[in-house]
């Protein structure tokens, strides 16, 4: 690999960095190959290593850089297309659902959350937990919050934790009338529990999906749902499934 010096530009250095090391990753790496250490890319570069860190930090928040635990960072395969909301009149977990359920408890939800559902401070609701995976890979983890009032006859269900009880909270869920869903997105920071659940380092560039699922006027549960940035590009309408959108063509050097 030769040197490369940066030149003088107007916009700022880090940026384009960015540019010249996208157009390298796409000459001379290929798909999960590891990249050098900073200290050597600085010094291929010319640029100090916080200059450089910013370069590839913005990298993986557009998908062209992965960084793993205990491996480093590695350039990432083209963006899973992940479909959000195609059903608009399906509660979760009613069929052809892509997400998997992982437990349920009783628990006060955050502050927000609690104003959306209009629940007193404190007050427990249903917290279902659901991941979604694809080609194997986690992608998406889901914080379901359902008030009592929702599922007034859960109590008659003998499933006390556990993948059962959370399907149990479901099911109960799904004897309402749905009206309607909205859908919000928002780019974040993945905390420690999402990013260990997601197999990313905490801080990891993550798209926070919040839904509102409205019964009689009133929202009938509330779900936050936290996909990976690095890999997954977000579809919304009625094309369903999941769909791999090609990226760049990544060469071998």
């Amino acid at each position: 690999m030769g040197t490369t010096q940066l030149e003088s530009v107007p916009e700022p250095k880090y940026w384009h960095l960015k540019t010249v090391l996208s157009e390298a990753l796409d000459s001379e790496f290929t798909v999960g190959e590891i990249l050098p250490n900073e200290r050597d890319l600085a010094a291929r570069f010319g640029v100090a290593r916080a200059t450089l860190r910013q370069a590839l930090e913005q990298l993986e928040l557009e998908g062209r850089l992965q960084r793993r635990r205990g491996v480093g960072t590695t350039v990432a395969p083209p963006r899973v297309g992940v479909s959000v909301g195609t059903e608009q009149h399906a509660w979760p977990g009613a069929a052809g659902d892509a997400w998997q359920p992982v437990d349920s408890d009783l628990s006060a939800p955050p502050a927000v959350v609690a104003g959306i559902l209009g629940t007193g401070r404190g007050e427990a609701v249903h917290t279902v937990r659901r991941s979604r995976t694809s080609h194997g890979q986690p992608v998406a983890a889901e914080l379901l919050y359902i008030p009592a009032a929702s599922v007034p006859d859960l109590t008659a269900i003998d499933a006390p934790s556990g993948p059962a009880r959370a399907r149990a909270v479901l099911r109960e869920l799904q004897r309402l009338d749905l009206e309607r869903q909205e859908n919000a997105v928002e780019l974040g920071s993945a905390r420690a529990d999402d990013a260990k659940e997601l197999d990313r380092l905490p801080g990891a560039p993550v798209l926070v999906v919040t839904t509102r699922y409205f019964t009689a006027d009133r929202v009938a549960a509330v779900s936050v749902a936290t996909y990976r940035a690095d890999t997954c590009r977000l579809t919304f309408g009625e094309t369903g499934g999941v769909q791999i959108h090609e990226g760049p063509q990544r060469r071998a050097s």
